[in-house]
């Protein structure tokens, strides 16, 4: 399992790419987390204009095993949630990294303890 470098991760197992010029990122959970879950069967995402805040539960996963809390790894405004995965939650396990996506946010507060590729690896092998 590889960790595309350019992300980075929260100790609960979300990943946050680089924002954009308008300070826009975008969220997904990594697939350690995805292949943990299991069979993803239903997505609960917070809604467009919802306030996350980081470390906090903003929606959940659903699988085959067991309901896990989705955490904000930033605090900032909702800008647009992955309506393929609310119609399609296998995407989460299918392509996590890619079309399985969850939301978009504007940024306005980052935590330091977001860690990189090499580090969230290092984190999850033991």
């Amino acid at each position: 399992m590889s960790n595309p470098q350019q992300l980075r991760f929260s100790k609960e197992h979300e990943w946050l790419s680089a924002a954009d010029e308008n300070g826009v990122a975008t969220v997904g959970i990594t697939e350690f987390a995805a292949n943990s879950l299991g069979d993803v069967v239903y997505a609960q995402l917070p809604a467009v204009g919802d306030t996350v805040t980081a470390g906090e539960s903003c929606g959940e996963l659903e699988s085959t095993k067991s309901v896990s809390d989705l955490f904000a790894p930033v605090t900032g405004e909702v800008v647009e949630a992955n309506q393929d995965v609310v119609d399609d939650p296998a995407l989460v396990n299918t392509a996590p990294f890619e079309g399985g996506w969850l939301f978009k946010v504007k940024i306005t507060d980052e935590p330091d303890d977001l860690l990189s590729a090499d580090d969230y690896t290092a984190f999850t092998a033991g």
